[in-house]
């Protein structure tokens, strides 16, 4: 029954690393784009590999994929890759810890888009570990050169960053999970195989095309900066692979909540690996998304 909360963590622990090494890409190397096109570009061969090994040893075949998967993994897609470029962009306005947190507003809008788009409700106890998350997010709004009232706080750069990428990310996680439900007759675990496969072959697609057009240079320098950025794929696959199969087995909202322990490793990786200084604020405001992660599995 709770198999999907080690699964979350899991895949929340695969995502700090990524965004770790993509921080390193932007800062020294390429540009959002081209760390975001990285991370596609070097994990789309591992997974379709490895779906490809599984259907020679099993004896399986590939599940026919309707219109209705296509369309919800295209726009789950697109998404993610804009949210992607987000968060990157943010991790030169704020630091990363910081950064990522802006990025969790996504849990409360992904409960609203997956309400409204798929019906998935969210118990009482839900909402309320949902709303004291976005409570932290508003505590950690304010940037430290900022003066007036809390709401102008939300107009800065980085909030603006951080909010959009959470509205894309919450129609990403809504997306994925309306793929996955199209293979309903499948295990959890090869359903989100498949659909994973097929979108990040999508997002590959998109992102060759979007740089060919707009940057054929950070094309090279992403091939360039193949030492770093193939863990980023590697970490990418993991990541993905967990998300994706966690979200066939639970209300995307509550995936994205637990999720959030990813605000912990993210606050470790800030000060340890980047040696950046975290204040009171923030410290504050992640642990009143701790608290929001407890009262969620105790609703539960």
């Amino acid at each position: 029954m709770f198999a999907w909360i080690p699964v979350s963590i899991a895949a929340a622990s695969f995502q700090t690393v990524r965004f770790m090494l993509q921080k390193v890409l932007s800062s020294v190397t390429l540009s959002p784009g081209g760390a975001t096109f990285a991370r596609f570009v070097y994990s789309a061969p591992f997974i379709l590999a490895g779906l490809a090994a599984y259907l020679a040893v099993s004896g399986r075949s590939l599940p026919e994929l309707g219109a209705k998967f296509w369309m919800f993994a295209a726009i789950g897609g697109t998404a993610q890759i804009l949210a992607t470029v987000c968060v990157v962009a943010l991790f030169k306005q704020r630091n990363f810890a910081v950064g990522i947190t802006f990025k969790k507003t996504e849990v409360i809008q992904t409960a609203i888009v997956g309400l409204a788009v798929l019906g998935d409700p969210v118990s009482f106890g839900g909402w309320a570990a949902i709303l004291i998350g976005l409570t932290a997010v508003l505590v950690l709004s304010r940037t430290p050169d900022t003066a007036g009232p809390w709401w102008r706080h939300l107009t800065n750069r980085a909030s603006q960053l951080g909010l959009g990428s959470g509205v894309l990310f919450a129609i990403s996680a809504v997306s994925y999970r309306g793929a996955s439900l199209q293979l309903s007759e499948l295990e959890p675990a090869f359903r989100a195989a498949v659909t994973l496969a097929a979108v990040v072959g999508l997002q590959t697609l998109f992102m060759l095309v979007w740089l060919g057009l707009r940057d054929k240079g950070e094309i090279a320098r992403v091939w360039q900066a193949r030492k770093v950025a193939v863990w980023v794929g590697l970490t990418s696959m993991g990541g993905s692979f967990c998300w994706f199969w966690a979200f066939t087995l639970q209300n995307a909202a509550y995936v994205k909540a637990v999720g959030q322990v990813e605000l912990l490793l993210s606050l470790l990786a800030s000060v340890l690996f980047f040696k950046e200084k975290v204040t009171a604020r923030e410290l504050a405001g992640m642990g009143l998304l701790v608290v929001s992660i407890l009262v969620l599995v105790l609703a539960l």
